[in-house]
């Protein structure tokens, strides 16, 4: 039985994989095109795929052998669930694995924001600095301040544990669902509006899965009912937020701050965000230690595993599909 790893990954997780199939690799870690990535996946039973891979109907059904489609991360939205489920492929993904290292990276992300981090840094660099000033890159205090969550699933509970518990920080959020009353007492989390939630917040986080229904979720409207000294943070996935109207913001000041670690239409970043001293950007790396990745790459390895050897894997999202037909 053959299978695709469609990027580069641990060498162990390809020893793993090559003690059950024929694996092809992509040792030049290319990113596939459409065209390239049906070509690869001609006689394959299953694929490692990573967010870089758009599984959908067309691929499919150019890809008749194809069984499963196991993903390198918690986020599925380069997945046609519902095409896969149609066609009797199962998909599955990663989660839990890195709920508390996004959750490091997200509070990091925040107070690298709030504290100018990056734009001061990038003063020193330039050789700026000179003397000692009362108002120098004067940023906004994270103890205390409200911690606002857009999106309560399991990295944005960690995320409010780690404001509620470390910092003292009043933390409210908004989801589709209310959380229960343990959790939220856990978190030490009180549920709002959206619109309650943007007008309350010093420090906004953004950790909503990506749809349809979530796409700019947060625009030019919700923006300005932010406070002109809040900051915002965005970990979970872009297109969340509209980055020209996040751009806009920042350059009217109408929010102080943003800290992204994801864009529309990544890797290209909105040009507008690379002119902005008030805005920390980084490459997509909130799950990235090696730890992390590992375990991430492991579990859609045992996945992979499972799927095609008839046992049952540990993470579907579509389990209706199985057992697959073999």
């Amino acid at each position: 039985m053959k299978v695709l790893i469609a990027r580069r990954v641990f060498d162990s997780v390809v020893e793993r994989l090559a003690a059950h199939f024929e694996v092809e690799t992509n040792p030049e870690d290319t990113v596939f095109s459409k065209a390239e990535l049906i070509a690869r996946l001609q006689g394959k039973a299953g694929a490692f795929i990573t967010g870089s891979e758009r599984i959908d109907a067309e691929v499919l059904d150019a890809c008749p052998g194809l069984k499963a489609v196991c993903n390198m991360a918690v986020g599925y939205n380069n997945i046609d669930l519902a095409a896969c489920t149609a066609r009797g492929v199962l998909a599955s993904n990663t989660p839990d694995v890195l709920t508390e290292t996004t959750a490091d990276f997200g509070f990091a992300l925040m107070m690298a924001t709030a504290r100018r981090m990056a734009e001061s840094e990038h003063f020193l660099r330039r050789g700026e600095w000179s003397k000692w000033a009362v108002d120098m890159f004067t940023g906004s205090d994270v103890h205390g301040a409200t911690l606002a969550i857009l999106g309560m699933g399991r990295i944005g509970r960690a995320i409010a544990r780690r404001g509620h518990l470390g910092f003292g920080m009043p933390v409210i959020y908004h989801n589709r669902s209310r959380l229960a009353p343990e959790l939220e007492a856990e978190v030490g989390a009180r549920y709002v509006s959206k619109e309650q939630l943007l007008k309350e917040a010093d420090h906004l986080v953004i950790v909503l899965p990506y749809s349809a229904e979530s796409h700019h979720s947060i625009g030019a409207a919700e923006l300005a009912l932010m406070k002109p000294q809040a900051t915002l943070t965005n970990v979970a996935r872009g297109g969340i937020v509209d980055d020209a109207a996040l751009a806009q913001a920042l350059r009217e000041r109408r929010i102080a701050a943003a800290g992204l670690d994801v864009f529309e239409g990544e890797p290209r970043v909105h040009p507008d965000l690379l002119a902005l001293p008030n805005v920390v950007l980084t490459p997509h790396i909130a799950s990235a230690t090696v730890k992390t990745r590992l375990a991430m790459a492991n579990l859609a390895s045992d996945n992979l595993i499972a799927a095609l050897t008839g046992a049952a894997p540990p993470t579907p999202l579509n389990s209706e599909v199985l057992p697959l037909k073999r």
